[in-house]
């Protein structure tokens, strides 16, 4: 409610007739005369102030009189009954006395009785009070005996319960003094009896589940071991399927998989004494205390764990080791997921993360000693399987993986010496002949393997196969480097698996199995079929390479539609190419080493006979019969464009050869006789090119130059001087047309040394006939023409 405003006191001036009306409106209105009176005597006026009071006074007391004559009949009729009610008091005063006389004289023998009641009941109250104290004590120490019961029959979570039952309801009203003091001191001990009791328990379950580790841990990598095998079967199936997709449909595309895999039953360990000892703990109030004893122990049985014996090799002691790890962060993701709140996920966090920190380190430390690469892979496959366990369990396992990346390179090192190795021995035993297969298995396990040759057709046996023994033994060796680069590097990680094994299979090829061929090829161990061979052979693995990079696809579980449509190559098939035309270019040196040997009796050529031979020179005759067996066992083992590149090599360097010896010193000078003779010899030499050219079947082939291209050379030096106008030589027409391949300063050179006959005794003096001279003449024309033009 509002507060309703004070009223305003007037302030009025102190005069005769006024003062009186205002002090008469003041104790009309009940207010508070001191501000008037004060101000009268301020003013210096009491004498008016005080006669004012006076007047008023008289007006009051006319005014009672007035009341009291107005109702002074009633008054005396009020005293009269007044009077009356006295009276009567007074009479009842005499009855109550009466009365309480004769009561006091009756309840005598009552209160008599009542004393003797009120004393009965007080022995009642006692007695009571004692049965309850009684039943208090008897309640008390009945759940002591049946604590202690529980005690003995190791019952300690009811122990406990009947332990804060009389903490709760019944220590503190326990009515004996003594059997209070007893029972509290003690139930501490009896908590502390039972504390030690859980903590035995539990400790014997460390003990316990540290020895069961390990088996924990083979367990569940033996499931994921064969979880991964089952993968791999139903990916190969699913391989097989997309490859003969053409066929019809295949019945292990789909199948329902009825094998009970589940690992939780496999896995049979108890927890049943951590759960007792927490929860003994948490009803003892020291919750957190377990807690932290559990993971301190825990941690130190991990330290424990991850200690390497010494005195076993690591390829011995990895897979214990890495089993018990295994089954220590099983029990502790089971611990942690089902018992409630003794770990903290930060806690198996942090734990984890030491253990993969130590792990880390003692497998760098391991692989950086390895020298097999087939150890390696066995540590690899173990730590593959342990990641695959623990990141079911909900591990961050990357830095595991991170371990394989990093000794990725040095496997495959590892490995890539093991190949040179196995590659060099190969070669080094191979006979460089033809592959002689005698049955049809061995055609299917050497040829048909690797696709090196027709599978939908067999040939008639015995077989003789464009290459020799080393070529599918090297292509097991690649095949096998496929297969343990893919099985290492399929491990899960961050990458395109195809294109690093590619990279790897790059290296063997260039690092390993070229550089091996190459050093075979420059070690001139070799003779000229064998060199043959090794030039067919790099031919066969140089067209492989296509088929290794199919296989490497297969092997990284791409469908070989998707491989076949892929333009990807290796580089290695360029380099072997090149090794190829290396080995093409050693057969041509070797063989033109041969033919030099031959080509050494032009020195017993004599170049200034009188008269033409009847037949060849000797060296034409032994350069021919080398030629024979040179291209025939060519035909036999290189390709038409390797057997090309080796005769047409030797035909011009038999035609350098005699351009040589006829340019050099030791020929002063020859006749035309002798170049009658050395016409016989490239007439013979240009009809086996010819022959030779077409049998093999290079005519088919389309090529621009032919076998007698190469002698074009010497021929058309030949036919020069046994022209009748070599002077025709300098007509531009005529030598673009039939010299075109000739030389001035060779020409001008031989031109010296010709004769056109032998200069015997008298020889100045003979006659010529009309021919030789004019040719004579036309050959002396064509020297000083040639002198000027030099």
């Amino acid at each position: 409610m509002a507060a309703q405003p004070k009223k305003r006191t007037p302030v009025m001036e102190i005069s005769d007739g006024g003062l009186g009306l205002g002090l008469a409106a003041f104790i009309a209105n009940g207010e508070d005369l001191g501000p008037m009176i004060r101000q009268g005597f301020d003013c210096g006026k009491p004498e008016a102030l005080m006669q004012s009071l006076r007047g008023i006074v008289k007006k009051k007391e006319v005014e009672i009189e007035e009341l009291c004559r107005l109702h002074y009949e009633d008054f005396i009729l009020a005293v009269d009954e007044l009077r009356g009610v006295m009276v009567d008091a007074e009479e009842l005063k005499s009855m109550l006395s009466a009365e309480n006389s004769h009561l006091q004289e009756v309840s005598t023998a009552v209160l008599l009785k009542l004393d003797e009641l009120l004393e009965a009941c007080s022995i009642k109250k006692n007695v009571g009070d004692a049965l309850k104290i009684l039943k208090i004590c008897v309640k008390v120490i009945s759940l002591c005996m049946a604590c202690n019961n529980y005690i003995a029959e190791a019952k300690f979570r009811p122990a406990l319960k009947t332990l804060s039952l009389i903490e709760k309801s019944y220590l503190q009203n326990i009515p004996v003094k003594l059997l209070k003091m007893v029972v509290g001191r003690q139930i501490p001990l009896i908590k502390l009896h039972i504390e030690k009791k859980a903590c035995g328990e539990f400790n014997d379950w460390l003990v316990h589940i540290r020895r069961m580790a390990k088996q924990i841990g083979q367990v569940s990598i033996s499931h994921a071991s064969l979880a991964r095998q089952k993968d791999e079967e139903i990916r190969a199936r699913q391989r097989e399927a997309e490859e003969n997709s053409h066929a019809g449909p295949d019945e292990h595309k789909y199948t329902l998989d009825l094998e009970n895999t589940d690992e939780e039953t496999a896995l049979d360990f108890d927890l049943t004494p951590v759960y007792r000892a927490h929860h003994i703990h948490m009803c003892l109030g020291i919750g957190e205390k377990f807690r932290d004893y559990y993971y301190k122990n825990r941690l130190m049985q991990l330290n424990l764990d991850m200690q390497i014996s010494t005195s076993q090799p690591f390829l011995e002691s990895h897979q214990p080791f890495l089993a018990q790890v295994a089954g220590f962060f099983i029990v502790e993701e089971r611990v942690l997921r089902t018992a409630d709140k003794i770990l903290t996920q930060s806690q198996v966090e942090a734990t984890w993360e030491t253990a993969v920190a130590k792990i880390t380190s003692i497998c760098e430390n391991q692989f950086s000693r390895m020298g097999t690469a087939s150890h390696l892979l066995l540590v690899k496959d173990y730590i593959t399987l342990l990641a695959a366990v623990l990141m079911k369990y909900g591990y961050q396992t990357r830095p595991l993986i991170d371990i394989l990346d990093k000794s990725r390179d040095k496997y495959h090192q590892l490995l890539l010496t093991e190949c040179r190795k196995q590659v060099d021995d190969v070669l080094a035993n191979d006979s460089y002949e033809q592959m002689l297969i005698k049955k049809e298995y061995e055609y299917n396990m050497n040829v048909t393997a690797f696709h090196l040759g027709p599978s939908d057709v067999l040939p008639d046996f015995p077989y003789l196969a464009p290459f020799s023994a080393s070529v599918p033994d090297v292509c097991r060796i690649v095949r096998s480097f496929i297969e343990d680069s893919v099985s290492y590097l399929s491990y899960g990680g961050d990458m395109n698996l195809y294109d690093v094994v590619k990279r790897y299979l790059d290296r063997l090829l260039i690092e390993v199995l070229n550089n091996c061929l190459l050093n075979r090829m420059y070690a001139r161990s070799l003779a000229m079929s064998q060199m043959m061979q090794l030039a067919g052979n790099i031919s066969v693995l140089e067209q492989a390479c296509d088929l290794y990079l199919l296989y490497s696809a297969q092997q990284c579980g791409i469908p070989k539609r998707v491989a076949e449509r892929s333009r990807s190559s290796l580089t290695a098939r360029a380099v072997l190419k090149a090794s190829q035309n290396a080995a093409y270019n050693a057969l041509i040196n070797m063989a033109n080493s041969k033919i030099d040997e031959f080509m050494v009796l032009l020195d017993d050529v004599n170049w200034i006979v009188e008269e033409s031979p009847d037949n060849a020179n000797d060296y034409m005759n032994e350069v021919l019969i080398y030629l024979e067996t040179l291209v025939s066992t060519a035909q036999e083992i290189l390709p038409q464009e390797a057997l090309y590149k080796v005769v047409s090599g030797a035909m011009s360097h038999i035609s350098d050869s005699i351009m040589a010896t006829l340019l050099s010193d030791g020929v002063k000078r020859f006749t035309a006789s002798s170049v009658s003779g050395l016409d016989m010899d490239l007439n013979l030499l240009e009809a086996f090119a010819d022959e030779k050219f077409h049998i093999t079947g290079l005519a088919d082939l389309g090529k621009e130059t032919t076998f007698r291209d190469r002698l074009v050379e010497i021929r058309q030096l030949v036919n020069l001087l046994l022209s009748s106008q070599p002077e025709n030589f300098m007509n531009p027409v005529i030598r673009g047309k039939n010299y075109g391949s000739l030389d001035f300063k060779k020409v001008a050179i031989v031109c010296d040394k010709f004769k056109d006959s032998a200069d015997g005794l008298f020889g100045s003096l003979s006659n010529r006939n009309t021919k030789q001279t004019a040719r004579k003449r036309s050959l002396d024309v064509l020297k000083r023409r040639l002198k000027d033009f030099g």
